[in-house]
């Protein structure tokens, strides 16, 4: 155990009350030691034993009904099945007026089998359905919840547990404080709130173990949930939503995970779930149990009330029975008869009528919804940035951390990560070395003929295609995070624009390596002319490349959600670039019809730009004398033939052609080659401004396209 959780004294809350640490079992009437299984125990929390009782937050929904549309197939009448058919579409409804009331301190479980809406409830709860597809409404302390106050005190724990890998269990939890928790806290203080978290989720013995992933050994999947949890919880939200949250695990694992939310709720929470069947031990944290069948209600109570409620409907339980596998089968059932649940679902009705209804502490207490998160922030709710002020307009600003502290967390974030995965590079890396190698040897000291420029060409147009096809590796890495920055965007944790700006910082000094190394491997073997300066702007045009390649991949992968699909748009897409170069065909010989695609060409200006720096020096000769015949018919001709030729020629023109004559410049070439408008630095700068409207592009995608909401 930490020495903080020894000294009570380290762990200052916001305002004056005093926290202690103490066995959890004594809070909850635990007498027993629960069996690990291995994993991280639960032992301490910190629980406030000085103030008075929390401010009570009471989550109502009404009504809620959402429904979607559905495309079938209808046979139409007096055809075969197979050739007479007619597509329509039809109404299925997901959610039909489901009603309910969750308090802080207690869980409230969605429970039913697959396909019966549990999941869509807890989407609707967590507005993460369009407004205008769901109907009905959802209220807290009788206040209607905004989209951006709920985000802030609120928390969506998805079912599946999207982690940084190769960070670990206090890495992830401390990088989730430095976005979640205010600025104006001090690190320490951040540092503090994530060891007791770590004590809270039972995750001690794993706090320096890594995620894991495939490839790396990690914590268990118990202990990945509990730190799934952690991320959401480190600000304290006032309301908890989780889909499946014991989903994949065994029953010891999903039964501490379940201890962990009840703590949770008792700190002044509102716990709400769904979960497919719990064990009786799960059961047993349970206070409110919700069933579903097919988007209706059939029962909506305490799981204590569960007998009596089954027994009245006619269905007791039997003794010894388990009660949610009695329910869930008596439900399936139902659901299979031609009345289906309906006469279960006119029960609950008639049921809940008859049950009397308390007066709610929020009447006597008389207060507004920003009254009691203001009171409840008071006494320790760490929402992010939030101020105590009911008079404010706004309690909840939304984001803790201004724009500059976003883009450092990222970037550190990132670069941790990676650093601990140095084979992703290491494979980009090898790839260029190869290529380049390749080239060098293939073009190994090229001359300065008619036939070594033609291979120059060749060897510029291949290399900077290759610059752009060998970002393609990097396609996978933000699809790998997408559904991680949607679960952290949804709820206000960092804006889209940091993101974009780290991602595209972080990438820099590796672009910069892969550039210098491809540029040292094949300007000298080459025999490429020029001297320093040349070599400097022929590495600066292939990092300009390499920045264009990787932001339109960037780009593509906010737009495409499937790899294999991404990797054939880029590759195609690429291959049109290069066509469109220049290279196969010259700008003036290019249809008018598709000159356009020509000038948007990524490829076309980095290989306008490394040919200019080739042929610019006007000092340089490609062909003197006999050698204009070169890689020409005439070119088999004797020399004293050629000699003969170019008399012939000079005569002709009025001028003396010896052996010794230029008759071929670089700027000849250059003309030839229709490369004559923009000049090498134009092209280096219209690369480099691809590339950052590319990342202006992938913004708006991540803006528009990660909303994350069911229509």
């Amino acid at each position: 155990m930490s020495s903080a959780n020894n000294n009570p004294s380290q762990f200052p809350p916001p305002l004056s009350s005093e926290f202690v640490t103490v066995d959890f079992s004594t809070v909850t009437g635990d007498s027993h030691k629960e069996d690990t299984g291995g994993e991280s125990p639960v032992n301490e929390v910190l629980v406030d034993i000085t103030g008075p009782r929390p401010i009570p937050f009471v989550l109502s929904f009404n009504n809620l009904t959402y429904r979607v549309k559905v495309h079938r197939k209808m046979a139409l009448p007096g055809f075969s099945r197979r050739g007479g058919s007619a597509d329509t579409d039809a109404d299925k409804t997901l959610l039909n007026e489901i009603s309910g009331v969750a308090r802080d301190g207690q869980i409230m479980a969605v429970l039913g089998a697959s396909g019966s809406g549990k999941s869509t409830l807890i989407d609707a709860l967590a507005n993460r359905i369009a407004k205008e597809s769901l109907k009905g409404e959802v209220t807290l302390n009788g206040e209607a919840l905004e989209s951006r106050m709920l985000k802030v005190i609120s928390a969506y724990i998805m079912q599946d547990d999207m982690l940084y890998p190769m960070l670990t269990v206090e890495e992830t939890l401390m990088f989730a404080a430095e976005f979640r928790l205010p600025q104006s806290l001090p690190n320490f203080k951040k540092k503090i709130r994530v060891e007791a978290l770590i004590d809270q989720l039972g995750l001690r013995n794993a706090a320096k173990t890594i995620i894991g992933d495939e490839g790396h050994r990690g914590v268990s999947c118990g202990e990945r949930r509990r730190v799934s949890i952690g991320i959401d919880i480190i600000h304290d939200p006032i309301i908890l939503l989780l889909d499946e949250p014991a989903s994949g695990l065994d029953s010891t694992s999903a039964f501490m995970v379940i201890k962990v939310l009840q703590r949770i709720a008792k700190s002044g929470s509102i716990v709400i779930m769904s979960i497919h069947q719990p064990s009786i031990r799960i059961l047993g944290l349970l206070d409110r149990m919700m069933f579903l069948s097919r988007g209706q209600t059939v029962y909506n109570d305490s799981p204590m009330n569960l007998p009596l409620y089954l027994s009245e409907f006619g269905h007791p339980i039997p003794e010894g029975e388990d009660k949610t596998e009695f329910v869930l089968d008596l439900i399936r059932e139902l659901e299979g008869s031609p009345e289906g649940t309906k006469s279960l679902v006119e029960f609950n009705k008639s049921w809940q009528i008859m049950k009397t209804t308390t007066q709610l502490e929020l009447d006597r207490l008389g207060l507004t919804l920003k009254e009691a998160i203001s009171a409840s922030i008071g006494r320790g709710k760490l929402v992010p940035g939030a101020s105590n002020d009911v008079t404010s307009s706004s309690i909840v600003p939304g984001l803790a951390n201004p724009l500059w502290k976003e883009i450092l967390v990222l970037s550190s974030r990132s670069i941790l990560n990676s650093r601990r995965m140095p084979e992703l590079f290491a494979v980009r890396l090898g790839a260029v070395l190869v290529t380049g190698f390749i080239l060098a040897t293939v073009y190994w000291q090229l001359d300065n003929s008619a036939r070594g420029v033609q291979e120059r060409i060749g060897f510029f147009a291949f290399s900077m295609s290759t610059t752009f096809y060998t970002c393609t590796n990097a396609l996978p890495e933000f699809l790998q995070e997408r559904y991680i920055f949607m679960r952290e965007t949804a709820y206000y944790t960092y804006r889209r624009l940091s993101y974009v700006i780290s991602n595209a910082l972080v990438t820099i000094p590796g672009l910069t390596i892969l550039s210098l190394t491809f540029a040292v491997t094949t300007f000298w073997a080459v025999g490429l002319d020029g001297g320093f300066p040349e070599f400097v702007f022929y590495f600066l045009i292939i990092f300009a490349s390499f920045w264009c390649g990787s932001s339109f991949v960037t780009f593509l992968s906010g737009v495409v959600p499937h790899l294999m699909l991404g990797y054939t748009i880029s590759v195609s897409v690429l291959a049109y670039f290069l066509l469109f170069s220049g290279f196969f065909i010259n700008r003036d010989r290019i249809p008018d019809y598709w000159i356009w695609y020509h000038y948007l060409s990524l490829v076309k200006y980095p290989y306008e730009a490394v040919l200019q720096n080739e042929f610019e020096n006007p000092t340089k000769c490609f062909a003197r004398g006999v050698q204009v015949f070169d890689n020409s018919p005439l070119g088999e001709v004797p020399p004293a033939v050629k000699v003969r030729l170019l008399q012939s020629i000079g005569n002709s023109l009025g001028m003396t052609i010896t052996s010794s004559t230029c008759l071929r410049k670089g700027s000849d070439i250059l003309k030839q080659q229709g490369m004559t408008d923009l000049s090498k630095w134009n092209c280096f700068w219209i690369t480099i401004a691809w590339g950052f409207l590319f990342q202006i592009l992938f913004y708006f995608s991540l803006l528009f396209g990660s909303k994350n909401k069911r229509y």
